[in-house]
């Protein structure tokens, strides 16, 4: 590790904080890829390092302006809690509830920083139902035993101790970890838990400490061809599903939850905010077989909301991850092939029909959408699904709908409000799914697609996220960038981009050249032009 001066800035604030979290976010992005590697399940391709990133960036990233590091970090560990995906990012996210919970003050010395800590690594491990040595919660414990030891130093000596501690205990991964072992490779997690401390350091010290990296390159996978097929480094391989979301609910509830998970499968995460309240939102992760039994169970205990499911594949080098509320899957049904339930979507939008034609749906007007539900139900489909984009559409879906049921038909309406909702839906459509279980996974794609806009007027380009409106620009250049900054600051995998008619190349392209600049981690898609207004509507999911 490279020679770090022992002068330095001695206290943590808001600006520092800010500055850390850039740096590390900035680091661990270069790196991501090989870290990544690192977390090698049956396959070598993994995301440990992409939902840390992921993780800190909707926890930083466009965070209000002017805040005081207290009120700075209790944004950021809500916004963490919300937004954080995997195993690995849940952890990170209630370490830095841990920080905010100890961290109220303006500033934090270097007694502050190890108590610090220390609370963000009690409240991980006390997060994780069974927690395993040789990950991240090993590295955590050895940078806050360093970090309490050194604090009578300064702040710098109790940052660099905490560093180089986590370095070593990162290097000792593989004989905590069979797995590691047998892979050749140390903790991801850990590795990047890492990462983040060194560049505290360099905050604190403008010195570049390089422990993490040194390992990274001392232990980068091999080929894919050439991995051995390992046990998970987080669970085990007999569970093929990771399952998560959000839940509302108390503290009580959420514990009884644990126990119902555990039995289920292994993984089992489950991160809260502030325990002030009876009723407050928890961050749930488990690896289990039986993805509706570990939904209904937290569905038994509160509301369940933001549903993420991805599939371990078993077989060597077919890792697929199958996430509710990602981009349309380009399925088209056989001709010869009739679907169990038709979905139509009524909107005045000529390409956006076209688009949403070829995604294997029906497209009407308000004018149209009962003549077209009448053909679908006539062709032997048994229900059907009707999803409308604006009142006048609502209202004339309604009666088409009422209609159809008064011949024995099932069907229903849901109001997406815009159409790159209307798109979310249509993604996770499933016409074999149970009629009620469709429109449930459709609804809740509906209401997780956050949505903006921008609109025209005679005194500028306005940002318009809501009922909310954040301000007037002169260009729409900027005026996108500040609503895809505010979209995907509340974490976003995926950006759905909807040109109006008035819009153009220029600003489309622009718009995701900064996506991609400032969140390298956020899919950007496009569809095709819509209506005059809003001159260009965004999605994020």
């Amino acid at each position: 590790m490279a020679e770090i001066p022992e002068t330095g800035r001695q206290v943590l604030d808001a600006d520092i904080m800010r500055e850390w979290a850039a740096r590390g976010i900035d680091t661990l992005t270069r790196h991501r890829r090989g870290v990544d590697e690192l977390n090698v399940f049956p396959v070598a391709d993994s995301d440990t390092a992409t939902n840390m990133v992921a993780t800190l960036q909707a926890a930083f990233q466009g965070a209000t302006p002017g805040l005081r590091l207290e009120a700075l970090l209790d944004e950021a560990a809500g916004r963490a809690l919300l937004s954080a995906r995997g195993n690995s990012g849940v952890i990170l996210a209630q370490m830095l509830r841990g920080l905010a919970d100890v961290w109220n003050s303006d500033e934090i010395d270097a007694k502050g920083f190890a108590a610090g800590l220390r609370s963000a690594t009690d409240a991980a491990t006390a997060a994780v139902a069974v927690p395993t040595a040789g990950t991240i919660l090993t590295v955590a414990e050895a940078a806050a035993s360093a970090a309490g030891k050194a604090a009578p130093f300064g702040l710098v000596s109790a940052a660099r101790a905490a560093a180089e501690a986590a370095a070593e205990a990162v290097a000792a991964t593989p004989g905590q970890l069979p797995a590691l072992a047998r892979a050749g490779v140390v903790d991801a997690g850990g590795l990047a838990l890492t990462v983040i401390l060194e560049a505290l350091v360099e905050t604190l010290t403008g010195s570049v400490s390089t422990g993490a990296l040194d390992l990274l390159e001392r232990h980068r996978v091999r080929a894919v061809s050439e991995v051995e097929e390992v046990p998970r480094e987080t669970g085990s391989e007999v569970y093929g599903y990771e399952v998560q979301y959000l839940l509302e609910a108390n503290a009580a509830a959420a514990a009884d939850l644990r126990h119902s998970l555990t039995a289920l499968g292994d993984s089992v995460v489950i991160i809260g905010s502030r325990a002030a309240k009876d009723v407050t939102t928890f961050n749930v992760h488990v690896h289990v077989n039986d993805i509706g039994a570990a939904i209904e169970a937290g569905i038994e205990r509160g509301r369940v909301h933001r549903i993420s499911v991805t599939r371990f594949d078993d077989t060597l080098g077919g890792h697929t991850s199958a996430r509710m509320h990602a981009a349309p899957a380009r399925r088209p049904v056989p001709e010869a092939e009739a679907p169990a339930r038709a979905l139509v979507v009524v909107t005045a939008a000529t390409r956006m029909r076209e688009f949403l034609a070829g995604e294997g749906c029906r497209t009407a007007t308000a004018a149209t959408v009962g003549a077209e539900l009448a053909v679908a139900l006539a062709d032997g489909i048994g229900s059907a699904v009707v999803l409308a984009d604006r009142p006048d559409a609502e209202r004339a879906a309604h009666r088409a709908v009422e209609s159809v049921r008064s011949e024995g038909h099932r069907a229903t309406v849901l109001a997406t409000g815009t159409l790159v909702q209307a798109v979310a839906a249509v993604a996770v459509h499933d016409p074999e799914r149970q009629f009620d279980d469709d429109v449930a996974a459709m609804a809740e794609a509906i209401k997780a697609c956050r949505t903006g806009e921008l609109r025209s007027g005679t005194e500028g380009i306005a940002v318009v996220v809501g009922e909310a409106d954040f301000g007037v620009f002169d260009t729409a250049h900027e005026a996108a960038r500040e609503l895809a900054d505010r979209l995907c600051s509340t974490g976003a995998e995926l950006l759905t981009v909807l040109p109006g008619a008035g819009s153009n190349a220029g600003i489309v392209t622009a718009l995701s050249d900064h996506v991609r600049e400032a969140w390298p981690l956020v899919e950007i898609q496009q569809l095709p032009a819509g209506d005059d207004e809003p001159l260009l509507l965004l999605g994020a999911e």
